[in-house]
């Protein structure tokens, strides 16, 4: 089959590898009709190389229909079409049983102490081959996979696999309600679906980021926003858009990229010069962040407010302004989304006449999978005002 593979720092590339078979019982293979480029598989082409070996085959945002199931793969059936979360779940272990579904036991990756496996994302989570290609294989498919009907658009349930219940979960995590005011720290496809996720329960959003594109396409969804590029204090203009109290809730939506933080950008550039064998240990257990977004999503919060963060960090000493979050008693919630914690809840909103959530129209790029490269490269420059990309294999 065709896949996209990476080969190394900002090098990806199709290429023709095995078809995957069933190599559990509660294995399945899909056929992918679609797939998705997400902003966290910018980290593999630019940040995280060390954990990945040439020849790697990316993506963790995928559907398709079903090829080949294994004995023990629940009550999946050959032709059946789903939707297949990112994080690699069984739905009976200890975590599973309390909704943790990313901290899955069974698949938990406890070589580098870290929480359960994900598709196509580097050697810290399992090195699953990833849905970037023709074919995926389905490791725990008696519970991961999510039934689609017939008759829609791949794009209403697409996002199901990651970015939809990230940004579900973000808005969940800033405890937010009904007149309150949320602000969403960077509006690529994660933060403009909290977005409408938020403005759809009916809180209020300021929206910032510095690309005009994401900027425009939240305020026509109803967000106020603010233009990183021309605001000198983001914080500040929050609170005097908040009547000096500060947004209710905030979410980081950015991760460990953030614009703004010059020096970590260097020390982040220096060690992805490294061998691996050197990288490795230092990333994981040195590395440290850019935390532009975070200290302002911590600053711009209220007093007693909660900052939710659903951006990807990866650092192990990153400072924290700690006396400022311990005297303003703000809480923070993070992690990596439990895709299945909200799928049941996400498809009643789905499964609605109208797109409210605006999913069939958020891709403003639809290429083939042979194109993949040159589309990891627009995505990650924002060029041509790329917001969400979808492959077709």
């Amino acid at each position: 089959m065709r896949a996209l593979t990476w080969q190394g720092k900002r090098s990806v590339s199709v290429e023709t590898v095995p078809d995957p078979v069933i190599e559990q019982p509660t294995d399945a293979v899909i056929r992918v009709t679609s797939t998705a480029i997400c902003g966290s598989d910018l980290h593999l082409y630019e940040v995280l190389g060390p954990f990945l070996t040439p020849g790697d085959v990316l993506g963790h945002e995928t559907m398709g229909v079903v090829e080949a199931v294994g004995a023990e793969a629940g009550d999946l059936q050959f032709g059946d079409r789903v939707v297949v979360p990112f994080n690699i779940s069984c739905g009976h272990c200890w975590m599973c049983t309390r909704g943790l579904f990313a901290q899955c036991e069974t698949t938990q990756v406890r070589e580098f102490g870290k929480g359960a496996s994900l598709f196509g994302y580097t050697s810290l989570y399992g090195a699953v081959p990833g849905g970037q290609a023709e074919y995926l294989r389905v490791p725990q498919a008696q519970f991961g996979p999510v039934k689609v009907p017939e008759g829609v658009s791949d794009e209403r349930y697409l996002y199901l696999s990651d970015i939809l219940p990230t940004a579900w979960q973000a808005f969940e995590f800033a405890d937010v309600g009904d007149g309150d005011t949320l602000a969403v720290f960077g509006l690529g496809p994660v933060g403009q679906l909290t977005t409408r996720i938020a403005l759809n329960a009916g809180v209020r959003v300021i929206g910032v980021d510095l690309v005009p594109e994401r900027l425009a396409l939240a305020a026509e969804r109803g967000a106020e926003v603010l233009d990183l590029t021309s605001v000198g204090n983001v914080p500040q203009a929050i609170l005097d858009l908040t009547e000096g109290r500060g947004a209710d809730g905030t979410v980081d939506a950015v991760g460990m990229e953030a614009h703004g933080s010059g020096l970590a950008k260097a020390a982040i550039g220096a060690v992805g010069m490294l061998p691996d064998a050197i990288a490795r240990p230092l990333t994981d257990k040195f590395a440290i962040d850019r935390l532009a977004a975070l200290q302002a999503a911590i600053k711009s919060v209220r007093r007693g407010g909660t900052v939710s963060v659903s951006g990807v960090y990866g650092g192990e000493i990153d400072p924290m302004p700690m006396m400022e979050m311990f005297d303003r008693g703000i809480t923070m919630r993070l992690g990596q989304c439990h895709v299945r914690r909200w799928t049941d809840e996400i498809v009643k909103v789905l499964e609605q006449d109208d797109d409210v959530l605006g999913l069939e129209s958020l891709a403003t790029h639809r290429v083939s999978l042979e194109e993949a490269p040159a589309a990891y490269e627009m995505f990650q420059k924002k060029q041509d005002g790329c917001i969400k990309v979808v492959l077709k294999p």
